[in-house]
């Protein structure tokens, strides 16, 4: 009889039955595309096992010899830390992974009910990895795990999800609204007696068609010396911002964020069914980087405006430890970021008076694209109109001075490259940024190409910010036809290869401080920021965020949707583990960097950045195949 323990009761296949096994895989992918002679010699090399149900088939230390076939039955594959990454019915598999990738394997599997699978040895499945059919299944199958991944990371750890509470959750009191004829004064008493900062405005089919709050009242009545009884159409804000009621709450923190505002409608098909208020959120979340954003606003020094950004790092590591994405962190660390870069920008117009010719501020890199982490330091520059002159050389490098020495205060320390607006380079007209970004496009030097992979990534922040947009509007236009510097930028966007050795062991870094690390910066986020930028100015996409030129390279057909969503899954979770460690080596009294020991990953994280990384490599690879690089020294 055969052995009996935990792995189940081992049974071999039968003469009778090899035809009814050839059959049952015939029925399934990927074997259903096998040939019928080699599908006919599988069964024979395979036996069955039965697992009664609750029993543990695979645990994640594990050494994987075989993987299984659900014949009958059902498994659970879960994480380490008990999220289910999914469940497994009949002609599904597990242990494929545990085949593709060295041990240990890395997850739990347990079965549902009684459960019979066909177990498939691993010389055999290495046989079958040599027919494209199977081994593109199999692909696809690493590329969901580590969409789950991705998924299962962002649970939080203390089983709360505060700042993913649903809109709809948080609604109490119906509305309070008027119409557009009600005066001014109508509407002061309404929100009066009514106890509310805002009101809703209603057409005559009950749709919203604007908001008046206190802060209208001051700034567009009081201050404007109007009269109370003006119809509130005329203070009102017109066609306001809105969320769904099945939005989250972090989505309304981070348009209230975003756009400097403290109420949010929330609407379904067009009618109010309530309110949210940055109260509301705070109250919801004691530390909220609302917090941080009203204080910066109330700041009149630099000093004040380091104080509060020394609290950044707590809210990240609470965010982490929320079921926030990396995606969400970043745009939250961002927006900090943008305040406190507006606030001083503020303050140095007060301190040397107003500018003498428009100007533009502009951020580049890492904050540019919304993907800012910890511990970044500055990347800036100025366009100035071109009615500057030299006489106004002295008031722009005081004022850029000025910004700067407030940064460092804030933790943001001096790019080490000088890429910043207190370089004389980097403050210039907006034709002589033309005729930079023409330089950099029609002569792609090395030192163009490492130009161009900052200043591509260039967003307005403060200023006239039309001038920003003009500027990027007139390169982006001229970047699809230079296919000369797009190919220095392909070689750039491969040449950081990811830290994934020949036989998909993790290759750490060599000598200096940063010794037996893993840098997830430059051989991480890095590489897919480089691959989005080339792609994205290969077609004149307007996007500026790495996730959002990944969405323009797969409208414009240069990238397929299953590489897009791989490439987008494997840049959060990479993300997220850099922000983690991030914020834990600000909770011990360190400086953030971006240098990840493997020793402070789990079994699942390694395996998981190993998919991520293997992620990366193909994608490298295929946008590398696009256009002989050869030639590019």
């Amino acid at each position: 009889m055969a052995a009996r323990g935990r792995r189940g009761m081992l049974l071999p296949i039968m003469e009778p039955e090899l035809a009814e096994v050839r059959d049952f895989l015939a029925a399934h992918a990927p074997f259903s595309d096998l040939p019928d002679d080699v599908l006919a010699a599988v069964p024979a090399r395979c036996s069955l096992r039965y697992h009664r149900r609750g029993s543990t088939i695979l645990r994640p230390d594990e050494v994987v010899t075989s993987f299984l076939i659900v014949r009958s039955g059902a498994l659970d594959v879960h994480d380490p830390a008990g999220g289910l990454v999914e469940r497994v019915d009949v002609g599904g598999s597990v242990g494929v992974n545990g085949l593709l990738q060295p041990p240990p394997y890395g997850f739990v599997v347990t079965a549902v009910e009684d459960t019979l699978v066909l177990v498939v040895p691993g010389e055999v499945f290495r046989d079958l990895l040599t027919y494209p059919g199977v081994s593109s299944y199999f692909m696809l199958q690493q590329a969901h795990r580590l969409r789950q991944a991705v998924e299962s990371v962002q649970i939080s750890d203390h089983g709360g999800a505060v700042l993913r509470t649903r809109i709809a959750d948080m609604l109490g009191r119906a509305p309070v609204i008027a119409r557009p004829d009600a005066t001014v004064r109508e509407a002061a008493r309404t929100m009066r007696e009514a106890r509310v900062s805002s009101v809703l405005v209603l057409d005559s089919t009950d749709r919203l068609c604007g908001i008046l709050t206190d802060r209208d009242l001051r700034n567009r009545v009081v201050a404007e010396g109007l009269s109370v009884e003006v119809p509130i159409a005329e203070v009102m804000t017109t066609d306001p911002i809105t969320l769904e009621s099945d939005a989250l709450a972090l989505e309304a923190l981070l348009e209230m964020l975003g756009r400097g505002i403290h109420h949010l409608p929330v609407v379904e098909d067009g009618r109010p069914r309530g309110l949210v208020t940055s109260t509301d959120l705070i109250r919801l979340e004691q530390s909220s980087p609302l917090y941080v954003v009203q204080d910066v606003s109330r700041q009149s020094s630099p000093e004040g405006l380091a104080a509060v950004a020394r609290r950044l790092p707590s809210i990240v590591d609470h965010l982490v430890t929320q079921d926030a994405s990396a995606s969400d962190i970043s745009r939250v660390v961002t927006a900090v970021a943008d305040a406190l870069h507006r606030r001083l920008i503020l303050l140095a117009e007060e301190k040397f008076g107003p500018p003498p010719v428009p100007y533009c501020w502009v951020a580049l890199g890492s904050q540019a694209r919304y993907e800012s982490g910890l511990g970044g330091d500055q990347d800036s520059a100025l366009i100035l109109d071109d009615s500057a002159t030299l006489e106004h050389a002295t008031y722009f490098a005081e004022f850029a001075e000025f910004i700067t020495d407030g940064l460092v205060l804030c933790g943001y320390p001096r790019c080490p490259g000088d890429v910043m607006a207190t370089n004389p380079r980097w403050r210039q007209t907006e034709t002589a940024w033309r005729a930079i970004f023409a330089e950099w496009i029609e002569r792609p030097t090395p030192d163009a190409v490492v130009g161009a992979t900052i200043f591509f990534d260039m967003r307005a922040l403060a200023g006239d910010t039309d001038m920003c947009e003009r500027l990027r509007r007139h390169v982006l236009a001229r970047t699809p036809q230079a296919s000369t510097f797009l190919a220095h930028l392909i070689k750039q966007a491969v040449f950081h290869q990811p830290p994934l050795g020949l036989f998909r062991g993790l290759v750490l870094e060599k000598g200096g401080p940063n010794e037996s690390t893993l840098d997830l910066k430059h051989r991480g986020v890095g590489p897919v920021a480089e691959i989005a930028r080339a792609q994205a100015l290969s077609v004149g996409s307007t996007a500026v965020d790495t996730r959002g030129r990944l969405a323009g390279a797969r409208s414009a057909g240069r990238m397929s949707e299953s590489s897009v969503a791989d490439l987008l899954d494997a840049f959060e979770f990479i993300s997220y583990v850099r922000l983690r460690h991030q914020a834990g080596r600000v909770r011990e009294g360190h400086a953030p960097d971006n240098f990840v020991s493997p020793a402070s990953l789990s079994s699942f994280e390694k395996r998981t950045l190993k998919d991520a990384f293997g992620v990366i490599r193909q994608a490298q690879t295929a946008l590398a195949q696009r256009q002989p690089l050869g030639y590019i020294s």
